[in-house]
């Protein structure tokens, strides 16, 4: 079976919602969601917890009230979308191959594609950890459905390892749900997490995070007994001196979160080493054009809102491709210092106001964030604190790209 259709995105989640209802808004009725899962919203549907929405909407949401609020824009509008329905492959030509119980295998012929694929977890088996391979190993996010949306307990005397925000809030569910949670240990000197879930989830509920510190032995035959801990030189090597034995009978992994990016290597489009998505300008376009990338399949977001705020510019995008109304005739790289470790999007190809995420690589305190054009000064922002774990942003605006000389903007922290 082979149809047609304007606008495909691929992923039911807040950023392919967010973008559909976008792309509707801007004048395109032929859209069509297509979604792997048994309903919409992604992994919002798991996230009970509050804290979506501050910015979005103004007021304080749980992840599935925020996802509902997406889906009733989307049934509202009467915007199509296909349940249980997994996306097998994207041509560079945007021929989409999907396959489902109802249909069958069906092949759809678009004029532009949203990649909304969303994001999963590193695995145990990306960390060499040596030991057993007991029961009681997790992901944090497998463990946080078990808990929020079937109704099992995972364990009861709980060990962390990686200090990400869906392990910083695990931390606090499974001490809500009546668990001890030993510690928190973290590879790096600073958590990976937002500040707030640092406070709220271990500071108030005494909680102890280890910087520095990783997992080097797991321990067990038929279940975790306990787990061997070490603090790390300053080249991440453990310490073997500083080996301590927790007993545990859970080990819950929270140790990155990895773009869905196998659909975008199969169109043989270009990924950043960096962000592990794919390579987009400012309206969020891909080197293939009519195929455009938003949300956590492009870089992984600290915030919701941002999900959607960015997802927004590809629907837009996508409905002014579609409509024959393309912007270019600039070609600017941007090129970071090291310090600034990824910047979205990577390149600029119109005069227009462009919102730069960023993030950093380590802590860093009264800073400047500098954006140049050669010797030219075009941002200097300065700030108290940037972390690892919360994106900035940076604006600039069309006046700025206009009168660009050169091909490559720099984006610096200093002092």
């Amino acid at each position: 079976m082979s149809v047609k259709a304007d606008l495909v995105i691929i992923g039911g989640g807040p950023a392919g919602m967010s973008a559909a209802v976008a792309a509707y808004d801007a004048g395109i009725r032929d859209i069509l969601i297509l979604e792997r899962d048994t309903s919409l919203g992604g992994i919002l549907r798991q996230c009970i917890h509050n804290g979506f929405g501050l910015h979005r909407f103004k007021e304080e949401l749980t992840g599935p009230e925020y996802a509902y609020r997406y889906e009733l824009m989307v049934r509202e509008r009467n915007i199509p979308f296909k349940l249980n329905t997994m996306v097998l492959d994207i041509t560079q030509d945007k021929v989409v191959t999907a396959i489902n119980g109802e249909d069958g295998l069906f092949e759809i012929e678009a004029k532009s594609i949203i990649l909304a694929m969303g994001c999963r977890e590193r695995p145990k088996g990306a960390l060499n950890i040596s030991g057993t391979r007991p029961a009681g190993i997790f992901t944090a996010g497998t463990a946080q459905r078990f808990v929020n949306m079937d109704g099992y307990m995972p364990g009861k005397k709980v060990v962390i390892l990686g200090s990400g925000d869906i392990g910083l809030i695990m931390a606090r569910r499974m001490t809500l749900e009546g668990a001890k949670v030993e510690a928190v240990c973290e590879l790096m000197p600073y958590s990976g997490g937002l500040a707030r879930n640092i406070e709220q989830c271990l500071n108030d509920f005494n909680i102890p995070l280890m910087l520095s510190h990783t997992v080097v032995e797991i321990h067990g035959k038929e279940r975790v007994t306990g787990v061997t801990i070490a603090r790390v030189d300053e080249n991440r090597r453990p310490i073997y001196e500083s080996r301590q034995y927790i007993e545990c009978d859970t080990l819950l992994l929270s140790v990155g979160l990895l773009p869905e990016n196998e659909l975008t290597k199969s169109a043989d489009i270009s990924l950043d080493r960096i962000t592990g998505g794919a390579i987009v300008d400012q309206s969020r376009q891909t080197k293939i054009e009519g195929v455009f990338a938003c949300g956590n399949v492009l870089h992984v977001h600290d915030l919701v809102d941002y999900v959607s705020e960015e997802s927004e510019i590809a629907g837009r995008s996508a409905a002014d491709y579609i409509k024959g109304k393309t912007t270019t005739g600039k070609d600017i790289s941007l090129i970071t210092d090291g310090k600034v470790r990824y910047t979205v999007p990577q390149k600029i190809s119109a005069e227009e106001n462009v919102t730069v995420y960023f993030r950093v690589s380590d802590i860093y305190r009264n800073v400047r964030i500098v954006v140049r054009d050669g010797e030219s000064i075009l941002v200097n922002k300065k700030k108290q604190k940037v972390a690892p774990g919360e994106m900035e942003t940076v604006t600039i605006t069309a006046d700025m790209i206009k009168n660009i000389k050169g091909n490559t903007l720099s984006f610096s922290i200093e002092s």
